[in-house]
């Protein structure tokens, strides 16, 4: 399209209001003209009927509309380049596409993502360029690293993941990316500290609450949809393991060498927040994963309204399984496996519609993480169907590294693509 008539574009919702505008300067023109008697009005009319009389009423006819149409074209494509005068290197037609997009984007569906660690901003990334409708449930049971000092020393919850949704969300995601992980490597007490998280906690000191905080500095850096906290109790996570013992602690639970048998959280009565119960309510999709799933996917449904609300909701509901176990956690688990422990920590009911599994990892791949402990997570079909839950495999993952990593897009697509395909299917 010439970037001229980037303006006829649908959706961009300018050019209803500029064509009222108009519309009603010409009524109030011409009334105003009969309230002042204006001659020089009286003259033009007579002089097009003169003309009329003497050439064919149609060749003037088209003569005034192309004129008209011309100035109007003109006029309405300056006046918008003159409001859309930008102060940094973006040219009009630029701010125009973004306007389209943003336009396109608003119109999406309402997705709500559940999850945490590095796997929910990944895909965050993806669906970011599918709707602006975003809610990212984030869990804030992260009691070690940065997080786990700035929630020792300052008493906020957790900042990491919540930092990690935000710059997955933003506009300038390369940018914002690079200054919110940036990690300070001396100073004394700042050492360690990566500066979204002391961005964060300062904007909790100033708003009184990381809900706000996170409100505040989404509006700052211009992010597509939310971030929310699943609670603002200061949710303490705890694992039963096989032999019997209780480990308490986000960051140790993956290095006590035992099974984890349950999951649990302290205080127990966790208080959801109810944006995210809202969000829940009215969303089109819900998502659970990927992520560590006994540490990011599982304690957000250790809130019992939040695991409720997933449960009953009307949304259609999809768990993106990881691709390899975690040591620590999820030793030797197949695709099942991670669907039957999540319907266990809530209540043995079906949470979920169907499981995203990717196809193929490469063989190499495979081998270089057993070395750390690592195996691929095995599709056992049989043992899924039995859960009651639906089969979706996809090729998701991110081929340019030589890590198993989700690619953002092909997952967000992929996603993207049952949804549809589920809601075609309901309107049969």
């Amino acid at each position: 399209m010439p970037k001229g008539a980037i303006w006829l574009l649908p959706g961009l919702e300018v050019k209803r209001w500029f064509v009222l505008l108009i519309i009603g300067t010409i009524v109030s023109v011409i009334g105003l003209c009969i309230v002042l008697n204006l001659r020089p009005v009286y003259f033009l009319i007579k002089i097009i009927m003169k003309a009329a009389q003497t050439l064919p009423s149609d060749i003037i006819g088209y003569l005034f509309i192309l004129a008209g149409a011309v100035l109007f074209f003109i006029g309405w494509q300056k006046t918008n380049y003159s409001i859309l005068d930008t102060k940094d290197n973006r040219n009009s037609n630029e701010v125009l596409e973004d306007l389209y997009r943003r336009r396109k984007l608003n119109r999406g569906p309402k997705i709500v993502a559940i999850g945490g660690g590095t796997g929910l901003s990944t895909m965050l990334k993806g669906i970011k360029q599918l709707t602006n409708n975003i809610t990212a449930v984030v869990t804030v049971g992260d009691d070690g690293g940065s997080s786990g000092r700035l929630r020792h020393d300052l008493g906020v919850l957790p900042p990491g993941d919540i930092r990690n949704c935000i710059a997955a969300l933003a506009d300038d995601e390369d940018l914002v990316t690079k200054l919110f992980q940036y990690r300070f490597k001396t100073g004394e007490g700042l050492e360690g500290h990566s500066f979204g998280n002391l961005f964060l906690s300062a904007l909790c000191a100033i708003t009184g609450d990381m809900v706000r905080a996170v409100k505040e500095s989404s509006k700052v850096l211009s992010i597509r949809g939310r971030v929310l906290p699943a609670t603002l109790d200061d949710m303490r996570l705890v694992a039963t393991m096989e032999d019997g013992s209780i480990v308490e602690g986000e960051s140790n639970i993956p290095e006590s060498g035992k099974k984890i048998v349950k999951m649990g959280t302290i205080p127990s009565d966790c208080k959801a927040l109810e944006d995210v119960i809202t969000a829940i309510h009215n969303a089109d999709l819900i998502i659970l994963g990927p992520g560590s799933l006994f540490t990011s996917v599982i304690p957000n449904l250790l809130v019992k309204e939040i695991a409720e609300a997933v449960i009953n909701s009307n949304a259609k509901r999809i768990y993106v399984c990881n691709m390899m176990t975690q040591p620590g956690e999820t030793d030797g688990f197949s695709v099942s496996d991670h669907l039957r422990t999540i319907m266990e920590h809530v209540g043995g009911k079906k949470i979920v519609d169907a499981v995203l599994v990717n196809d193929v990892l490469p063989q190499s791949i495979i081998e270089k993480y057993k070395s750390a402990g690592s195996t691929e997570v095995i599709l056992d079909r049989e043992n899924v169907e039995k859960l009651g839950v639906s089969i979706y495999q996809k090729h998701i993952i991110n081929d340019e590294t030589q890590l198993v990593r989700h690619a953002p897009r092909k997952l967000a697509k992929a996603i993207y693509y049952w949804f549809r395909r589920q809601e075609r299917a309901g309107k049969k």
